[in-house]
């Protein structure tokens, strides 16, 4: 059922230089069902120099053709859905019906960037002296490194090749080693919908020793990054040090901010429903639920319910609303960040240990008034862990939803426009979404500020990272 999974490097599908492999293990019992390849330093040499061949076809295909190639990956995608979804369970442990969705929005994606290949425009600029023409044209910036997570191992890569691609660049995706499979279909479904060869690579391996080869590396022009805050930071400080452009998409801490005038239940299930998508092993999910005190019991009480609606299993179970965690390495965070706030202080109302004997299993966590001091009120928990904490005024909720230098998502329950447009106003952060948990779509922006990162993908704006501003002034019967 599950297939082990090769590097794609100039059009095929190939063993690493050295023939290593690395383990896939399946997040439900901890075995192993496959392997991955592992890319040497010879092989991300060939894949740069296939990148920079690549890139000298692409960028010459009209936007037009390029656009209808887009859309054939897309097409490619939807067919194999329900194939790819499957794959993506058995190595990262969502439910497959949440992997679906997953796949379906990663194709709309791509037909979106098909779109916005189409519409890159330039301007003339209207010149001073008689007979000057002014041109200003967006330009390919050339081949990209990207790295991507296994959280979302569709969805966070699609968002990398197609943005390129749709500039007209290349790229060479470092994969998540955890996930390769769903990766492989990704990039199988651009390959078949006839995807020059060069133009997307994909490599995995250890993952330093391939951003400090391939970032450095002549031929790639520009970087682009998911994960960690700390991990962000050092690789645009190595991507700086060559004055090569950075997106950078990193961690939060996303507070929701429940007033009191809020439907109460509905939040409660809006809230519980979106932390245990993907098992809360995502940089948008809510972490810091900040209640106005006249409704903190009720409120706390309503999200308990709803979390003990929740069925815990392994994510082919179609009665599965929540898998396993990805890595045994999140499951002994979660519980050290839980220690450390029960030591603390805080209550703990549910959850807090591993389930069961095997497998990466752990339940709704919800801890009350944790200290400020405690780790998990300033640690990402990037799981299913929720700490809760009343306030009495805006003011408060608003200090407390921007101590962080996170600045990703935030999110706010209130029948008040008004307020809700002050909340924009006043919160640091890159999305806010109110009432409902409205991000990702392949429409809108999505990104974050501060610590959260630098850049944009999705929206009108995906396109601009993956091009440069270039001028051209032409006096007529100059030469």
């Amino acid at each position: 059922m599950y297939p082990d999974t090769l590097l794609f490097i100039d059009g095929e599908w190939v063993a690493g230089a050295g023939g290593a492999t690395l383990p896939v293990l399946n997040p439900v019992d901890g075995g192993r069902i496959g392997t991955v390849a592992k890319a040497e330093i010879a092989d991300l040499d060939r894949a740069a120099e296939a990148a920079l061949r690549g890139f000298t076809v692409w960028r010459e295909m009209p936007a037009f053709n390029r656009s209808e190639i887009l859309r054939r990956a897309a097409t490619v995608l939807r067919r194999d859905a329900d194939s790819t979804a499957r794959l993506m369970s058995l190595e990262q442990g969502k439910p497959v019906a949440e992997a679906v969705g997953e796949v379906q929005r990663g194709a709309e994606f791509i037909d979106w960037m098909a779109g916005e290949a189409q519409r890159n425009y330039g301007r003339i600029v209207p010149a001073r002296a008689k007979g000057v023409l002014q041109l200003v044209t967006k330009e390919p910036v050339g081949p990209v490194a990207a790295f991507t997570p296994w959280n979302f191992p569709i969805n966070q890569m699609v968002r990398k090749i197609a943005g390129a691609l749709a500039a007209g660049c290349s790229i060479i995706v470092k994969g998540p080693e955890e996930t390769p499979a769903s990766c492989m279909e990704l990039v199988k479904a651009f390959a078949e919908a006839g995807v020059p060869a060069g133009v997307v690579n994909l490599v995995f391996g250890t993952p330093a020793e391939i951003s400090e080869h391939l970032i450095p590396h002549p031929a790639i022009r520009k970087v682009s990054f998911t994960g960690s805050t700390v991990v962000g930071k050092h690789l645009a400080a190595l991507a700086g040090q060559h004055m090569k452009p950075v997106t950078m998409e990193l961690g939060g801490h996303a507070p929701v901010l429940i007033f009191a005038d809020a439907d109460i239940p509905a939040a409660a299930r809006a809230v519980a429903g979106f932390k245990v998508r993907t098992s809360g092993q995502s940089c948008i999910s809510p972490t810091r639920l900040l209640i106005e005190a006249s409704v903190y019991e009720r409120a706390v009480d309503a999200l308990l319910a709803a979390f003990g609606k929740v069925r815990i299993g392994e994510g082919l179970d179609p009665a599965t609303t929540m898998g396993p965690m990805a890595n045994m390495r999140r499951v002994e965070a979660l519980e050290a960040l839980v220690e450390d706030a029960v030591a603390k202080g805080a209550r703990l109302h549910i959850g807090g240990k591993r389930l069961g004997e095997s497998g990466n299993f752990f339940p709704p966590t919800v801890l009350a008034e944790a200290p400020e001091g405690a780790r998990v009120m300033n640690e990402e928990p990037f799981g299913p862990l929720l700490t809760v904490q009343p306030f009495e005024t805006l003011d408060e909720a608003v200090a407390e939803a921007n101590r962080l230098p996170y600045g990703l998502a935030a999110y706010a329950f209130t029948r008040s426009s008004a307020r809700a447009r002050q909340l924009y106003a006043r919160i640091e952060c890159g999305m806010l979404s109110v009432n409902h948990f409205g991000l990702g779509a392949a429409e809108t922006p999505f990104g974050g500020v501060r610590d959260s990162g630098f850049g944009v993908e999705g929206g009108a704006e995906a396109i601009e990272p993956y091009l440069q501003t270039r001028f051209l002034t032409i006096l007529d019967g100059a030469d």
